[in-house]
């Protein structure tokens, strides 16, 4: 009896239906293994892929934006990078009380109450950095830094970072630098939007004499600022969809799957 049914079972498992239910078994277990091996070699793909610029941009910023939208990412560095001020400083000795006293001299000349003759802010404080600055080569344009010159222009740090901190169109100081003490005069800045609003120049008004805040290039580099975020957005969209065709192109390859979706 036990020889007959060992037969039995051999022949089930060698030709009968145990053996197409084993054998349909096998082709299901492998399919699904395939299709499995398929997703993980996309998913690897693509992560290997985006996870090194997305660390790199994570460790960029402060733990309080860790996250936040990549094009603000983009537009505030961009910005920062694109910043430009036209200013004039007048250099002086480290002395407080010979910077605070040229200061008011020159906004007693340029305000209607403390003058009968009063002059343009800039005309002013060109003067008086000619006559008074220790800069030697500013001195003789007015004390002009330079126009629209980008952030980290000047040999100064501590006058540079000034210069777009300062309220435009008044007499900023005294700064203290290696150099002496700094009066600083800012006539128009660019990309500094949160500062200065939508007017972020001066000019002479019409009676010669008064300041008139304009709307200059405020937004310099905007069209620039938008390329760029399409460009990296585009960027991207292409990594991602290239990576799932590296995959299912390298899962064929391994002969993981049948057939590519396309075909």
């Amino acid at each position: 009896m036990n020889n007959e049914h060992v037969n039995c079972r051999k022949d089930l498992v060698e030709g009968g239906e145990g053996h197409h239910w084993e054998k349909n078994l096998k082709v299901r277990n492998r399919r699904r293994f395939a299709r499995e091996k398929f997703v993980s070699v996309k998913m690897s793909l693509i992560v290997t892929a985006l996870l090194p610029s997305v660390l790199l941009l994570l460790l960029s910023l402060p733990s309080s934006q860790a996250f936040v939208n990549p094009i603000d990412v983009i537009t505030r560095d961009f910005q920062a990078l694109t910043r430009k001020v036209t200013a004039h400083h007048i250099l002086l000795p480290k002395s407080t009380d010979v910077a605070l006293s040229l200061k008011q001299s020159i906004r007693n000349k340029v305000s209607p109450k403390s003058s009968d003759d009063p002059k343009y802010i800039v005309d002013v404080f060109s003067a008086a950095a000619q006559k008074y600055s220790r800069d030697e080569e500013t001195a003789v344009r007015g004390g002009l830094l330079g126009t629209k010159v980008p952030q980290g222009y000047c040999r100064a740090k501590e006058l540079d970072a000034a210069c777009f901190k300062a309220p435009l169109g008044e007499i900023a100081g005294p700064i203290e630098s290696e150099y002496g003490y700094h009066l600083l005069l800012v006539t128009e800045r660019t990309n500094c939007s949160k500062l200065d609003g939508k007017y972020n120049k001066i000019i002479r008004d019409a009676d010669g004499v008064s300041t008139k805040f304009v709307r200059g290039d405020s937004q310099e580099g905007s069209e620039e600022i938008q390329t760029v975020a399409l460009q990296q957005v585009g960027f991207w969209m292409g990594v991602s969809l290239a990576g799932g065709v590296l995959a299912e192109v390298a899962a064929k390859a391994a002969n993981v799957v049948d057939t590519l979706p396309w075909e």
